[in-house]
């Protein structure tokens, strides 16, 4: 449901995102709530770790919930200086057995929030990580987060309370008592409408990728889509087409420096289909792009934690805000703009014809091995058979 009275604050990188996070923490009088996918023991984990074991200490009831696989190297010292302080911390789905290749370990909790005092909130892609930790970083990593006040805050609060109590339940057996949960204010903040998306395995399994297509099927005059990791089934391919076809200009910003040379493999086997039929494509190489954000003709806009591949919108926990409102709108697409123009190349269908024929062999080559881990997971059918019956 879209809740109107928000006031949203677009946040640029870890350099935007972290102090603002640490200043929420550190004004924190009643409770925290943060989720990650990765925590990452650099400058930024430290801070942020020390704003954590800060409000614990003073009385704050301070929750962290991490993912089994991308946390997974967390120092124990650490770990364990965070609960000595008072800090909770639980991981969705622990690695037991790495060599075991199961279902559900496919499964991850994939998304970055945090809630403070049901007061505020943030949502984005951005994990707990330093902008310059990774492979041969030197400009900061691409990212957005958004800062939420207002009544919007309350289904962002009420997610997180919901999957802390799901896993914490989970781990001991039996349910216990939580307390009472905070009232998130009512009272608006702001002018700006949005809404608060998860996706999940029960209730809310298609969430995402349906506000996506509905927003795509409904565009006619631009479509600026950021994804990290891209590599989208028949039906979504099939609404950038038609968007493209009646005429809306069709931009997709695309990794070009990765942390994950097998995906972008694959997405590039999707280049010719989506350049023959009239859509843009940039590669982002100025250092890594970890967005997951669109901008769709200057009103609708996502940001979040959920890729456009099916890992994401079938597997993992995911959580993405849409903003309906052009002033934010603005915003984030001269940032996607000035991304592009600053540090992205454009992939031009008559170069891109002349690829080798043995690259273009090794990018199908890579996609066939992502459908193959999906095959071993039940999902490929799903992920292109399925969807092509339902009209694409």
């Amino acid at each position: 449901m879209v809740v109107p009275g928000n006031r949203l604050t677009l946040l640029h990188n870890g350099g935007g995102y972290f102090p603002a996070l640490i200043a929420a923490m550190d004004g924190a009088r009643h409770e925290i709530h943060l989720e990650s996918y990765i925590y990452a023991l650099d400058d930024a984990g430290l801070a942020v770790g020390a704003a954590l074991m800060r409000a614990a200490r003073r009385g704050v009831v301070t929750r962290v919930l991490l993912d089994g696989f991308g946390a997974r190297t967390l120092a124990p010292a650490f770990l364990a200086e965070l609960r000595t302080a008072g800090v909770e911390l639980l991981f969705y789905r622990p690695e037991r057995a790495r060599l075991r290749l199961r279902r559900t370990r496919l499964r991850r909790m994939h998304r970055k929030l945090a809630v403070v005092d049901a007061c505020v909130a943030f949502v984005g892609g951005i994990n707990i990580i330093d902008d310059l930790n990774g492979r041969g970083l030197t400009a900061p990593r691409l990212d957005y987060a958004v800062r939420v006040e207002g009544p919007l805050v309350a289904d962002i609060h009420a997610g997180v309370h919901r999957l802390w109590r799901l896993v914490s339940w989970s781990r001991i057996g039996l349910r216990r008592h939580e307390g009472a949960l905070l009232r998130a204010p009512t009272r608006p903040a702001g002018r700006q409408h949005a809404q608060f998306l998860t996706r999940d395995s029960l209730r809310h399994r298609r969430a995402i990728e349906v506000a996506y297509l509905r927003a795509i099927r409904r565009a006619r005059r631009e479509i600026i889509l950021a994804n990290a990791y891209f590599l989208p089934g028949l039906r979504f391919r099939h609404a950038l087409v038609r968007a493209a076809r009646r005429g809306a200009r069709v931009v997709l910003l695309m990794q070009g420096h990765t942390d994950h040379p097998l995906y972008r493999a694959a997405t590039r086997a999707l280049y010719g289909y989506f350049l023959e039929n009239g859509i843009e494509i940039h590669e982002y190489h100025a250092s890594e792009l970890h967005a997951k954000v669109a901008v769709i003709d200057g009103r609708w806009s996502t940001v979040g934690s959920s890729n456009i591949d099916p890992f994401s919108l079938m597997l993992a926990r995911e959580a993405n805000i849409v903003v309906l409102d052009r002033g934010f709108a603005q915003e984030l697409r001269s940032a996607l703009q000035r991304a592009i123009g600053d540090g992205a190349r454009q992939i031009h269908r008559m170069v891109w014809r002349r690829t080798p024929w043995h690259t273009r062999f090794a990018s199908w080559l890579a996609y066939g091995v992502v459908r193959g881990l999906l095959g071993l997971a039940g999902f490929a059918q799903r992920w292109d058979g399925v969807r092509q019956g339902r009209g694409g």
